[in-house]
């Protein structure tokens, strides 16, 4: 077989096999703002019941007949014999209003609670590319903010509105509906920002771009996310430098980090804390470049830069050029004990997935490790990134890999 045979069945293998743990629980789920989730059923009724903090918002159950989303076939004489497109049970959910245990909220439920139960869901049936749901309550909520819709077919039922995979993880029915997402609150993240054109000019870019939003607060958290897998919540926080004192915790921890033999194999940045200052200073008063410390229920654990690729100095080596809005990500795992193939595809899917989040007009999301270093690649491939092509920098030959939006979103993936 030829390399390129071997990296075709490679990039084939990684598309069609990947999926998260199976046995996904909602059991002591923190959610983003904090709150602790639990689904569990009722010792004596088929009823499952979603608890936020102690009490029970909702409940649901599984009824007994299925559903399928058709949508291409609408209107062809494969409409009624699509056997291809899967079935799901539907599942009802009852308000905490119309669940007579004494534990209850007693309220309808509420927008935020609503969609922490969608979560709950997705958690428990993340195979499924939508879920069929009925229910009384927040229909227009589902539907106007694109966590559902109803059947294509216009003589399908419209009772049923089925929940998207795809569109929950993309954040629906979290930004002007709630706080409860996984961007927290934040100046930086209200809305999309606008376009106006920029430029940018240095030694290793020229480059006309969008005009990026201003920088967020030091140690602002912009990321949060509980995984169930290893019962840990990741946060990014964006680094704090503490301009005007000698250090500060995230600057000692680059410092440390950069001066072990393994990081400074990949990042070749060892040196002292006055270097790594001006480095962090420099990357920080760069519009095109987020800096941030990646954590594990509040340890740091490593560091990453999020750039822009427009005006980044991989963008000419990138064919066809980039995207006004696509990302990179180059990162290090500075904490020995936060090492392994568990975590690191966590993390790892988790910074695409907040690029994805932080602009909805990104479409790409793209790597640039060393071609040589079979480990990085291998959790490339399992996030369902592909290589594009293959590059020299002056300083390295590197793989360019890439994810788009539609891809990352429609496997099952977080």
């Amino acid at each position: 077989m030829t390399r390129a045979a071997q990296r075709l069945l490679a990039i084939q293998n990684a598309l069609t096999d990947i999926s998260v743990s199976g046995d996904q629980k909602v059991d002591n789920f923190i959610l983003p703002d904090g709150a602790v989730m639990t689904a569990k059923a009722d010792s004596v009724s088929p009823t499952n019941f979603i608890h936020i903090d102690g009490l029970i918002v909702c409940g649901y159950h599984l009824l007994k007949r299925t559903a399928q989303l058709v949508i291409s076939a609408v209107g062809t004489q494969f409409e009624n014999t699509a056997s291809h497109v899967p079935s799901f049970h539907v599942i009802e959910i009852l308000s905490s209003s119309q669940v007579s245990l004494p534990q209850t909220s007693g309220n309808n439920i509420s927008v935020k609670d609503m969609w922490a139960t969608v979560y709950a869901l997705f958690t428990l049936y993340h195979s499924q590319e939508t879920i069929p749901v009925v229910l009384e309550e927040l229909r227009s909520y589902l539907l106007r903010s694109g966590l559902g819709r109803t059947a294509h077919a216009p003589t399908a039922s419209k009772e049923e509105i089925y929940l998207h995979r795809a569109t929950f993880w993309q954040g629906a029915g979290t930004h002007g509906y709630h706080n409860r997402g996984w961007l927290p609150p934040s100046l930086f993240s209200v809305a999309p920002f606008p376009f106006i054109a920029s430029f940018t000019r240095t030694p290793t870019v020229i480059s006309g771009h969008p005009l990026r939003p201003p920088k967020p607060e030091p140690g602002e958290t912009l990321f949060r996310r509980f995984c169930p897998s290893i019962m840990e919540t990741l946060e990014f926080t964006y680094f704090d430098l503490r301009s005007g004192s000698n250090t500060s915790e995230h600057l000692d921890f680059f410092h440390r980090w950069h001066n072990s033999e393994r990081v400074n194999k990949g990042w070749g940045e060892r040196g002292s804390l006055e270097k790594h200052r001006a480095y962090i200073t420099e990357i920080m008063n760069d519009p095109g470049v987020l800096p941030v410390i990646m954590s594990w229920n509040g340890k740091p654990m490593g560091y990453a830069e999020i750039t822009y690729l427009k005006e980044n100095h991989v963008a000419p080596y990138i064919p066809g050029g980039p995207g006004d809005w696509d990302r990179g990500i180059h990162v290090l795992v500075g904490e020995d004990k936060f090492r392994g193939t568990v975590r690191t595809s966590l993390w790892h899917r988790a910074l695409i997935h907040y690029c994805f989040l932080a602009d909805p007009r990104t479409e790409s999301v793209m790597t640039e490790p060393r071609a040589d270093n079979s480990s990085i690649i291998k959790v490339e491939f399992d996030s369902a990134m592909h290589i594009r092509t293959i590059f020299d920098f002056p300083y390295k030959r590197s793989a360019l890999f890439r994810v788009p939006r539609h891809r990352f979103f429609r496997l099952d993936l977080l």
